[in-house]
């Protein structure tokens, strides 16, 4: 969730398509108001502040374009690559739906995503191009903290992918040793979190300090930061710790096949107990 310092005025909030309009006159009044600005290609969704919740290449629309946001896929070398497209993903935040489109449009997964607000569903849907739901992606509208407790949804995911911010960015919406217990419920065995780790007022040693009370130290792995200075973590609902053969072999395969540069995430990330791979 980079930020930028954003001296022009924001374009004017286009009028919704049909299908969206009825989201938008939902809109609760206490979240924030949703809107965007255009930078050449780019497209960017903010929460009615300077800061970026997600962005959007429209020459590359299904594109992952943020370097967190592709690292939030590294779970991909965690199992083989020919089985990926059998699988699960959840995504907790639609954001700008990048991961969401990815997971559904190019990585051809099972996909949903829990967002509280309908106001950044429409948007989604009206300006990120996110199509509608369907028999293998699905939004669903509720707070994510609530939803995740539902049992229908406990073992079923491979890939949960956790971008919580609110309008400021400060620190994660939902970050405590509970919540993520309750992710923990939602993976099969061979399932992963990842969880995007950003903010002024956020503690990453805090917040590995709860994700390993919960999934275990030996479950959890740690990037480096990104420039922008986030840093994404991940947690295995079994711990394993693959052979470096391994995992270089399988980076090359998700790298050839959707584009993503899993042979650097071999490099600039470590399990949370050791100092290399």
């Amino acid at each position: 969730m980079p930020c930028r310092d954003c001296k022009r005025c924001w374009p004017g909030r286009p009028k919704p398509c049909g299908d969206n309009a009825g989201i938008l006159k939902k809109r609760t009044p206490t979240l924030p108001e949703v809107n965007f600005s255009d930078e050449g290609t780019l497209r960017h969704l903010h929460l009615g502040t300077e800061w970026i919740q997600g962005t959007m290449d429209m020459d590359e629309p299904n594109a992952l374009f943020h370097e967190y946001i592709q690292r939030m896929m590294a779970w991909m070398l965690f199992v083989e690559p020919d089985s990926v497209t059998k699988r699960q993903a959840m995504q907790l935040g639609l954001g700008a739906a990048s991961l969401t489109k990815f997971c559904h449009k190019v990585v051809r997964m099972k996909t949903v995503a829990i967002e509280l607000n309908p106001q950044v569903l429409a948007a989604c849907r009206g300006w990120f191009k996110l199509a509608a739901d369907n028999t293998r992606m699905q939004v669903v509208l509720a707070d994510a903290a609530a939803e995740i407790q539902n049992p229908k949804w406990w073992g079923t995911v491979d890939a949960l992918q956790v971008d919580l911010y609110d309008h400021e960015a400060a620190a994660p919406v939902l970050d405590s040793f509970p919540f993520y217990t309750h992710c923990r419920k939602l993976l099969t065995p061979e399932g992963c979190m990842t969880v995007n780790l950003f903010g002024r007022a956020s503690s990453f040693d805090r917040s590995v300090e709860k994700i390993s009370a919960a999934f275990g130290a030996d479950a959890v792995w740690a990037f480096k930061p990104t420039r922008e200075g986030n840093t994404v973590v991940m947690a295995q609902r079994t711990p394993s710790r693959p052979k470096r053969e391994v995992l270089e072999a399988r980076a090359d395969a998700i790298q050839a096949q959707w584009g993503l540069p899993a042979s650097k995430w071999v490099r600039v990330f470590k399990p949370l107990l050791t100092k290399t791979l």
